[in-house]
């Protein structure tokens, strides 16, 4: 079963968020078409284990924005160490999930489609987990750009994303080859969604974002998950 056709393929890839929303956390938790055997379950979480590490190494305090912030899995661990957090997604059903997640007076939201919404405010940090490899490789720098028009001064940025593992997605998705910008996904009830989806690799985001006058280290966990973090390089945090 498949969607009706779409003009914009971005806006194809946010009606596949808004209607996934309600199963989206079964992926995280390894349940339903996630569920993929208690080994390689094991491996997954304890993966997932390294990556909360190193955000909560890199504590991101302060003002925190949180882009495409989903139904909150991340949201929770940002709060812990935050001193406010916006949560910013496109899908008004993720931020319902988020926020009757999260209850927090610390917490505000913003739902806005990421490839058209510019800041009214500067960030200590910015966190996005999950979607840099949702970004069309011709808005790569534009959206870089954006991170940048976010940051407070002497400001940083994490992220984590996915490696290209077969085993990370449902039993019945098929990763294409790794140059691929774009595959099929399926919802529980059969209906399909074009998505853009990206994977890069460590060295090769690390020398673009360099190149884009970053200061940003990209790391991986063995088999699931990609990784960083880092800041502008003319960035300066006020004395």
């Amino acid at each position: 079963m498949t969607t009706p056709w779409v003009s914009d393929p971005l806006l194809e890839q946010l009606a596949y968020y808004r209607a996934r929303a309600a199963e989206y956390d079964e992926w995280w938790l390894r349940q339903g078409r996630y569920d993929r055997g208690a080994a390689l379950n094991a491996e997954w979480f304890a993966e997932a284990d390294q990556v909360r590490a190193a955000l909560a190494a890199f504590n991101p305090a302060g003002r925190v924005l949180e882009f495409a912030c989903g139904t909150g899995l991340w949201s929770e661990r940002l709060l812990a160490s935050a001193e406010h957090l916006t949560c910013l997604d496109g899908s008004p059903e993720m931020l319902a999930l988020n926020q009757a997640r999260l209850r927090s007076p610390n917490v505000d939201y913003i739902q806005a489609n990421l490839f058209e919404w510019q800041p009214v405010a500067r960030y200590d940090a910015v966190f996005f987990g999950f979607w840099l490899s949702h970004v069309p490789p011709e808005r790569f720098a534009a959206f870089w750009d954006l991170v940048a028009a976010c940051l407070a001064p002497g400001g940083r940025v994490f992220f984590v994303d996915s490696r290209h593992e077969p085993s990370s997605t449902a039993v019945d998705h098929r990763l294409p080859e790794r140059e691929a910008t774009t595959l099929r996904r399926r919802l529980n009830d059969g209906r399909e969604f074009q998505i853009y989806k990206l994977f890069y690799e460590p060295a090769e985001l690390t020398r673009r974002l360099n190149d884009l006058g970053w200061r940003f280290e990209a790391r991986q966990t063995e088999h699931y998950f990609l990784y960083g973090s880092g800041s502008r390089a003319d960035s300066l945090k006020p004395s």
